[in-house]
């Protein structure tokens, strides 16, 4: 999301963390600000670290230690979302319509497609190049 470009890990993280705050405590939010809060609510169990202020600023979730980093997770939803908005790549709202159909709900079809997403992430940043979009939408077809 475009919307996050130049903003470094601890200042996404604050983002959330600012932008819970504001929701529970009924404060109006900004359009980017209520995507996020939708996202969160999806994830109670997430809360408790969005509560914790600073100690989920600095939170460090490795892969090797089994940890589920819930801002990686909850930034893969908004991703989604936005590809789905905005059928980009090209393809994906139709994808995500017939996972939704078949799941029977949008936030599990989301939940499907975010491994597909994570890992075409990984490859395009390994190696350094652009993702690449058709392999990624395979991908989701193959769900």
């Amino acid at each position: 999301m475009a919307v996050f470009a130049g903003q470094n890990r601890d200042q996404l993280r604050r983002m959330y963390l600012d932008t819970w705050k504001k929701y529970t405590n009924r404060v109006p939010l900004e359009p980017l600000e209520a995507q996020v809060a939708a996202v969160i609510a999806e994830h109670p169990e997430y809360v408790p670290w969005l509560e914790a202020g600073d100690e989920a600023v600095a939170a460090e979730f490795t892969p090797e230690g089994g940890e589920l980093n819930p801002f990686l997770h909850m930034g893969l939803h908004l991703a989604i979302r936005e590809q789905v908005a905005t059928n980009r790549p090209a393809g994906i709202t139709a994808i995500h319509q017939t996972l939704s159909n078949r799941m029977g709900d949008t936030h599990a079809a989301e939940h499907a497609m975010l491994e597909p997403l994570a890992e075409t992430l990984w490859e395009a940043q390994r190696s350094g190049r652009v993702p690449n979009e058709m392999a990624y939408l395979e991908k989701l077809r193959a769900l």
